[in-house]
């Protein structure tokens, strides 16, 4: 990471950056700054995050519903593993060519049509996989309706995890930003939680798909009621800082700037390469194990520790960013401890009877690793100033 900018400059460019750009925004009525120029909150931020929130988590769990319970869905659609993993995988395949048009979209048309579109997509997708449930399908059409819905759920996906950083862009004062992106991005991995709990606590046998798939449902069609009629707007009537009252770059013109950037393409490729790792132990978490004779109650245990663990390290990472500005420390320490963690658990995962090792490490691996993701997002929107925040997060996003 010694190719991004170093904390002096780093704090001083964001503590100054509001400033400069102060004197752009217009005079209006109510609480004012030094300048004459109000930068005002408002308490519907929270309601807004919420939406966004309650998207992300049950997106996550439709990307993960199948994971744990891989041998009940390989019996169930009558396939082999690896066809199981295609159901996690197309999040993943999806997610590269779609991640640039959510981020143009984000950025041209803004927050709501993509938080409604996102919503919409995922509740279709939901329905059509309950429909390769119902007994009237033919067994050689279940599976391939079940990868269609998935792959529609997959849809929603970029419009989903590329917003937190704007919407905390546009809605949050600055030191508030990291806090809200952490609360919006955390939000997924909690969605991840769930599904390693809803789905083998419900699937018993290949009987209970039906069941199960449609439980996954509610949430969806509540996210799209909250996203369609409780999302008004994509940005509030008044900015919270000089930096989200400012004009961003085009999308054209963000990427060339960013092509450009040596200090974007490190954090790229790093931030890459972790989040792939991280999505692919919890596609696979449960084959590694099993086989070795962890049973998925124990495998569970561990993705749930991964999650908890993960949220608890992004809490504290969001909070302290907010507080000191220090990126880079974060940055790195989250990085390092997340190697080391995987690291060890590459190895003890070949081991029998190493329970207590296995969980201590995935536990260690969610600290440091998930306070990475709202970090690091953060992290991209800052060294690409003015490229708009969905476009410099969402691409950052796309490379794992």
């Amino acid at each position: 990471m010694d190719g991004v900018t170093s904390n002096a400059e780093e704090t001083k460019g964001i503590n100054e950056r509001d400033v400069m750009l102060a004197a752009e925004v217009p005079k209006v009525e109510g609480p004012v700054t030094a300048c004459d120029v109000e930068y005002r909150v408002y308490s519907s931020r929270w309601f807004i995050l919420f939406v966004f929130c309650f998207l992300n988590l049950s997106n996550a769990m439709m990307w993960l519903t199948f994971a744990p319970i891989s041998d009940y869905t390989a019996e169930f659609y009558n396939v082999t593993f690896d066809q199981v993993n295609w159901l996690s995988l197309v999040f993943m395949i999806v997610s590269i060519p779609l991640g640039v048009a959510a981020t143009w979209l984000l950025d041209t048309l803004g927050l709501r049509p993509g938080v409604i579109l996102a919503a919409w997509l995922n509740l279709v997708g939901a329905i059509v996989r309950l429909i390769s449930a119902i007994p009237v399908i033919p067994e050689s059409a279940r599976f391939p309706v079940a990868i269609t819905g998935q792959t529609l759920t997959a849809l929603a996906q970029p419009f989903i995890l590329e917003a937190p950083a704007k919407l905390a862009q546009l809605w949050f004062a600055e030191n508030q930003r990291a806090t809200a992106n952490m609360i919006g991005s955390m939000s997924n991995p909690i969605g991840l939680l769930l599904a390693n709990v809803i789905s083998p606590a419900i699937v018993k046998s290949k009987a209970d798909f039906l069941k199960v798939l449609g439980v996954y449902c509610a949430p969806a069609g509540v996210g799209v009621l909250l996203a369609t009629f409780g999302v008004c707007s994509s940005v509030p009537p008044s900015p919270p800082t000089a930096s989200a009252a400012a004009t961003s770059e085009t999308f054209w013109q963000g990427i060339k700037k960013i092509v450009k950037n040596l200090q974007y393409w490190i954090l790229f490729t790093i931030f890459g390469v972790g989040l792939g790792l991280f999505n692919t132990l919890a596609t696979i978490l449960e084959q590694v194990l099993c086989p070795r004779g962890y049973d998925n109650t124990y495998v569970g245990l561990c993705a749930a520790l991964m999650i908890i663990c993960g949220v608890v390290g992004a809490g504290v990472a969001g909070i302290l960013v907010d507080k000191t500005k220090r990126f880079q420390e974060v940055v790195k320490v989250g990085f390092a401890g997340a190697a080391l963690a995987l690291l060890g658990l590459s190895f003890l995962s070949r081991q029998r009877s190493q329970q207590p090792g296995i969980a201590t490490l995935c536990g260690i691996f969610g600290f440091f690793g998930f306070a990475l993701y709202p970090i690091s997002t953060e992290l991209a929107i800052e060294v690409t100033y003015p490229v708009a925040e969905a476009t410099s997060s969402g691409l950052l996003i796309v490379s794992g």
